[in-house]
C-alpha cells in the first residue's frame, strides 16, 4: 500500500519500484552530487521512504528494484542486519548522512558517482557486486568483515579529506571477496586496510594515490589473493605493509612510488619494481619470492634482507651492482644475503658473478673481525682472493720465481761442499726455496750469503704463505660445495 504522506517525487520513486523502472532526477542545472545539499524538493527523497521499499518482501513474478539517480537523500538510510531481496542502485546521489548497512544482506549494491559523508557497512553480505565507482566520501568507508560473492569496484573514488585528520579511511580488514578488488585511479587521504582479507581474484590499484604521510598508506598484512596485486604507476605516501601476505601471482609496482615497503614473511610469485622506487626502508626479512625484479636505484633507503629467498633476480646486472645493495643492510653483515645472491647467479649460469659475490662476502666479513684476523684476511685477499682467484697465486709464484732466478743467476751462492754438489741451477734453486714440499737438491747444496741470504729467507716465507692461503681457499671452496 502506498503511504499517503509521500511527496510527488517520492511517489514517483515508489511507483517505479515494483517494476524496477529507473528514476533519474537530474535536471542539468548542477548535477554534481557533492553540491547536492542545494538540490530542491523536486530532487529530495527521505531515507525512511527508501528503507520501506527495500524491506518489502518479494512477490512472485515481481522484478522489483530500486534504481534512483540524482537524488538528495535526507536522513539515515538504515538497514542494520536487514535482508534486502531487491537490487539497489543509488547512483549520482547526495547522501546527507552516512548510510548504515552494518550486517545487512543485499543482492546487489551500486552507489557509483554518489557523495556520501561515510559508509558503515561492516559485516555486510552482497550476493553479487558492490560498486563505489567515482564516489566521493570525505569520511570513512567501513567494510570490515564484509562478504562479497563477486567483486568490489571502487575505481576513481575519492576518499577522506586532504585537509582532515589521517585515519583508516577504507577498511576492508578480514573481508572476503570472491572475485576482484578494482581500485584504479582511487585517491585516498588516509589509510587503506586489507589486513587479513581474502580476495579470490586480484587487487588492482593502477594509478591509485594513497596518502598517509608518516603512517601506513596500505596495511595488507596476512592478505591472501588468488592471483595478483597490481599497482602500476601508483603512489603510496606512507608505508606499504604486506607482512605475511600470500600472492601466488604478481606483485607489480612498475613505475610506482612508495615511501617504504614491508614484506616480511610474505610469499609472492613475482615482485616487479621495474621503473618503480621505494624511497625509504625496504624490509624483506624472511620473504619468499619466485622472481625479484629490482633494477638499480629501485630501493633507495636501507634494506632488511636476512632470510629473504628468491629463485631468480632480474634484470641481469653485474655482481658489483647487486653487492652495493647488500652493503646497505640495516643489520650490517648478513651472510645469508650474500649466499642467496650467489645462488641466484649460479641458477642463472653465471658462476663468475657468484664467485664475485662470495668474495665480497669474505671482504665484508673481514670488517667485522679483530685486527689480527683482518691482517690474515688481507693476506688471503691479495694473494688468492680468498680462494676465488687461484690464478693470482700462480701470478705471485711466477713473479717470485722470476725475481729469485734472476737474482741468484747473476750471483750464484757458494756450495756447502766444494767437491760434493750438483751443478747450480738458479731456476730450480728458487723453486726449492718457494715450494716447501718439493726438493730438487739445490737448496741443500748451496748457501747464499749477505743480502742474498735474506732474499732466500723471503722466498721461503713467501712460499709458505702462498701454500697456506691456497690451502685455506681450497678448503673454503670444498666446504661450499
Amino acid at each position: 500500500m502506498e503511504p499517503v504522506d509521500l511527496t510527488p517525487v517520492e511517489r514517483r520513486v515508489w511507483r517505479a519500484f515494483p517494476t524496477g523502472t529507473p528514476v533519474d532526477l537530474r535536471d542539468g542545472a548542477d548535477d554534481d552530487p557533492e553540491n547536492g545539499a542545494a538540490w530542491g524538493p523536486g530532487r529530495t527523497v527521505r531515507a525512511e521512504v527508501l528503507r520501506k521499499l527495500l524491506l518489502r518482501p518479494p512477490v512472485d513474478g515481481d522484478v522489483a528494484a530500486l534504481r534512483l539517480t540524482g537524488a538528495r537523500i535526507v536522513g539515515v538510510l538504515s538497514a542494520y542486519y536487514a535482508t534486502v531481496e531487491h537490487p539497489v542502485r543509488l547512483t549520482a546521489c547526495h547522501f546527507e548522512e552516512a548510510p548504515m548497512l552494518f550486517g545487512a544482506h543485499l543482492r546487489r549494491l551500486n552507489l557509483s558517482e554518489s557523495y556520501l559523508p561515510g559508509l558503515d557497512a561492516g559485516g555486510v553480505r552482497v550476493d553479487t557486486t558492490l560498486r563505489l565507482t567515482d564516489c566521493r566520501v570525505p569520511g570513512e568507508v567501513r567494510l570490515i568483515g564484509a562478504r562479497l560473492s563477486d567483486a568490489l569496484f571502487i575505481e576513481r573514488a575519492r576518499l577522506g579529506r586532504a585537509d582532515g585528520p589521517r585515519r583508516e579511511v577504507l577498511q576492508l580488514s578480514h573481508s572476503t571477496i570472491e572475485r576482484d578488488v578494482v581500485g584504479d585511479e582511487l585517491v585516498v587521504h588516509g589509510e587503506v586496510r586489507l589486513d587479513g582479507a581474502r580476495v579470490s581474484g586480484r587487487v588492482k590499484l593502477d594509478d591509485a594515490v594513497i596518502a598517509n604521510p608518516g603512517g601506513l598508506s596500505l596495511c595488507a598484512d596476512n592478505l591472501t589473493v588468488g592471483t595478483d596485486v597490481i599497482a602500476t604507476r601508483a603512489r603510496f605516501d606512507g608505508e606499504v605493509n604486506l607482512r605475511g601476505a600470500t600472492i601466488p601471482g604478481l606483485l607489480v609496482f612498475t613505475q610506482a612510488r612508495l615511501s617504504s615497503l614491508r614484506a616480511t614473511s610474505a610469499t609472492i610469485g613475482e615482485v616487479w619494481l621495474r621503473e618503480g622506487r621505494v624511497d625509504g626502508e625496504a624490509n624483506l626479512l624472511r620473504g619468499a619470492f619466485g622472481l625479484l625484479h629490482v633494477p638499480p636505484g629501485a630501493l633507495g633507503g636501507t634494506v632488511w634482507l636476512d632470510g629473504l629467498t628468491y629463485g631468480a633476480l632480474a634484470p641481469r646486472l653485474p655482481a658489483k651492482v647487486r653487492i652495493a645493495m647488500l652493503e646497505r643492510d640495516a643489520e650490517g653483515y648478513v651472510p645469508h644475503a650474500y649466499e642467496q645472491l650467489a645462488a641466484a647467479y649460479r641458477q642463472a649460469g653465471d658462476d663468475r658473478a657468484a664467485r664475485n659475490v662470495l668474495l665480497a662476502k669474505q671482504r665484508r666479513l673481514r670488517r667485522t673481525r679483530p685486527g689480527y684476523a683482518r691482517l690474515w684476511g688481507y693476506l688471503q685477499d691479495v694473494t688468492v682472493g680468498y680462494g676465488f682467484r687461484p690464478v693470482w697465486a700462480a701470478a705471485w709464484l711466477a713473479g717470485l720465481l722470476a725475481a729469485g732466478a734472476a737474482a741468484f743467476g747473476s750471483r750464484p751462492p757458494e756450495p756447502l761442499k766444494a767437491d760434493e754438489h750438483p751443478p747450480f741451477n738458479a731456476l730450480f734453486y728458487t723453486l726449492d726455496l718457494l715450494l716447501p714440499i718439493i726438493d730438487f737438491g739445490q737448496e741443500k747444496a748451496f748457501k747464499p750469503s749477505g743480502g742474498y741470504q735474506w732474499l732466500a729467507y723471503g722466498l721461503v716465507i713467501g712460499g709458505w704463505v702462498l701454500a697456506t692461503t691456497i690451502a685455506a681457499g681450497v678448503s673454503r671452496t670444498i666446504s661450499r660445495q
